[in-house]
């Protein structure tokens, strides 16, 4: 029933081994990665990266960046993949403009943020810093691929790229919102964490994560292919793991001082 269903909103499966491995490898290990968090194996950045590294010898420590120029590394390389799609594939149809226009958008504003809005105050493994930086090379790249073999397909019976815009756009927007929030948090100098207040902090301790998923969701109705569907729900599962785990820090470090009633990700529910 489902499966003859998807052609009403996916493009076929491109004919490529390469496209369906990543459809799947991607799915999976993002949904690992979500798992490993909710298991406090957390990847190395940020508020994680002390909690991490203390628990191991010191003779063992990780080789640290700065977590800004950590995040620089992240983002900047999917960003200058984006840029690269735009000649390398010119002239092409709007669908194919609108994916790579997001990711694009999605990695230029990270890299300003980065650079402009966030204040960091930790470390970042290099040994987590560098798969998660090709993570993001190769899922854009493999979008934007799997985008430009299904132009040769028929279109779904559903055009879902205009309502994914408009989700990409309330989801980027909100994301930057809540960042700008948190980064508003510390005055300079300040290296404190401090429970963060405003917008729906209040409800969850990480709308910036769900306006994120609300950005992927975005990405894959302008896209509708099973690659880009596939990233999204891995991500989706990634990013609830990460919340539950963020949500638990807080805890153990404000205690009472935390208001139990603020979910993870989902207002009231999650």
């Amino acid at each position: 029933m489902v499966i003859s269903f998807l052609p009403t909103l996916l493009f076929p499966q491109p004919s490529s081994l390469f496209v369906t491995a990543m459809s799947i490898l991607s799915c999976l290990s993002l949904a690992h990665g979500g798992y490993m968090e909710t298991k406090g194996k957390h990847i190395q950045y940020s508020k994680f990266f002390n909690v991490a590294n203390s628990k191991k010898p010191t003779k063992d420590q990780d080789i640290k960046l700065a977590s800004r120029n950590g995040m620089l590394l992240l983002y900047t390389p999917a960003f200058l993949v984006g840029l690269v799609s735009f000649v390398a594939f010119r002239g092409r149809d709007v669908r194919l403009l609108m994916v790579i226009s997001a990711l694009t958008i999605h990695f230029f504003k990270r890299v300003i943020e980065v650079l402009l809005v966030h204040k960091y105050s930790g470390y970042m493994a290099l040994e987590a810093a560098i798969p998660i930086t090709l993570s993001y090379i190769i899922s854009t790249a493999t979008m934007i691929y799997a985008q430009y073999l299904s132009d040769s397909y028929v279109e779904p019976l559903v055009d879902l790229k205009y309502v994914g815009a408009t989700l990409f756009l309330i989801g980027i927007t909100g994301n930057f919102y809540h960042h700008w929030i948190l980064s508003n948090l510390r005055k300079k100098g300040d290296k404190e964490y401090k429970i963060p207040k405003g917008g729906l902090f209040s409800l969850v301790i990480c709308p910036h994560y769900l306006f994120e998923i609300l950005e992927f969701i975005g990405i894959s109705c302008i896209s509708q292919t099973m690659y880009s569907v596939s990233f999204t729900i891995g991500t989706i599962c990634y990013l609830m793991g990460r919340s539950l785990a963020t949500r638990e820090w807080y805890v153990l470090k404000f205690g009472e001082k935390f208001n139990k009633d603020v979910k993870a990700l989902i207002p009231y529910i999650f």
